[in-house]
């Protein structure tokens, strides 16, 4: 697995990443990071741990609000899958500078 560096709300981040994925990869910082900025820039919420899990729920909200159109690859997310992907949010938030 490879090490690729992001920032993310101007903070560096070393994230792993499969040898083909580090233009999804890059196209996910961009999401969160713009979501992350949107949060912090309304100026209503000032933690970092905060803004990340609102974040989260925001595009996980997006994720399962829109329909799936068959034939794509465009994810469907259950409910036990986006509880894991708040709880792996939750862990990540305890050791800065490390996502994966």
């Amino acid at each position: 697995m490879k090490q690729v560096e992001v920032q993310i709300m101007g903070h560096g981040y070393v994230l792993g990443c499969p040898e083909d994925g580090e233009e999804r990869l890059n196209q996910a910082v961009a999401k969160v990071d713009e979501a992350m900025c949107k949060i912090r820039d309304a100026g209503k919420i000032k933690a970092r741990d905060r803004i990340a899990v609102l974040a989260a729920l925001n595009l996980a909200f997006d994720l399962t609000d829109r329909p799936i159109a068959s034939g794509t690859d465009a994810p469907n997310l259950s409910t036990s899958q986006l509880q894991s992907l708040l709880q792996r949010m939750d862990a990540v938030l305890g050791h800065d500078n490390q996502l994966l």
